[in-house]
């Protein structure tokens, strides 16, 4: 392969299978289901919720499809880290705040009960991080790379994992109350320590953490070590700026209620 293939074109019906799926879901709920199911006195769907999902919808594709993907599947690992944070950090958070909780709850109302053990702050984190931490192994970013099956069952339990580490953060159904502010806080700070350990391994190797991307061509005279330093850069910094993002926003909300509060009447 030279790098002209590299950038060679594939549709990835996988993803856009999946992207699909959801939009379908998601137009069937809130038009046929509401109905039944949206609660009396409040709308089924408020202004921003479709754009936040789209949004959602439309990252999870940019990074999942041509050319990012093929890019980080067969040239640059940073392509491929860079996917892996949308796909963890931006993508199930947009979704969760996308979708109006009455839906959310009748999909998994069949679970609900593994779902309130599931999201709870402590395990929330641990499956989350381990699936991370599993997935930059180089064993199986080896795998990753040369089959397209494990690629995605991979990327679907990264996204599932991270969508459980957001729900405690959300809260997006009454029967898993999200985190007070002091504890969301908390939650965010910890998560946002985690990854920094495989991440500065990747910055401070010396050598070539992924031998495979060794054989692969170099798109832009980009070399393995400053790409696989680039690639923990992004894991370390971008990462940790979506994460404090998310806490500052928690902070300053949390402090304008407090406000709003405390005011005096009159």
């Amino acid at each position: 392969m030279d790098t002209s293939e590299v950038l060679d074109f594939h549709l990835h019906l996988d993803s856009w299978g999946l992207a699909i799926s959801l939009v379908i879901g998601y137009v069937y709920g809130v038009r046929r289901l509401a109905q039944h199911h949206a609660p009396r006195g409040e709308p089924a769907i408020t202004a921003r919720q479709p754009w936040l999902f789209g949004l959602g919808i439309v990252l999870m594709l940019a990074v999942s499809t041509w050319p990012l993907h093929d890019i980080g599947e067969r040239s640059l690992f940073m392509f491929h880290m860079t996917e892996h944070m949308i796909l963890s950090l931006a993508v199930p958070p947009l979704l969760l705040l996308g979708t109006p909780w009455w839906l959310i709850r009748l999909v998994v109302r069949p679970v609900l009960g593994a779902v309130k053990q599931l999201t709870r702050p402590l395990p929330a984190l641990l499956m989350f991080n381990v699936v991370l931490a599993a997935i930059h192994a180089p064993q199986v970013v080896e795998l990753m790379v040369t089959s397209q099956l494990f690629h995605f069952g991979a990327h679907a339990a990264l996204l599932i994992t991270a969508t459980i580490m957001w729900w405690p953060v959300l809260g997006p159904i009454p029967d898993t109350p999200r985190l007070e502010p002091f504890q969301r806080i908390g939650y965010l700070f910890l998560q946002s320590l985690v990854p920094t350990v495989p991440a500065s391994f990747l910055t401070l190797a010396e050598g070539t953490v992924y031998d495979i991307y060794e054989t692969f061509p170099r798109l832009w005279g980009i070399s393995v070590q400053t790409d696989q330093t680039v690639a923990g850069l992004i894991m370390k910094l971008g990462g940790g700026a979506i994460l404090w993002t998310a806490i500052t926003i928690t902070f300053f909300t949390w402090f304008a209620e407090e406000e709003r509060v405390e005011a005096p009447v009159g």
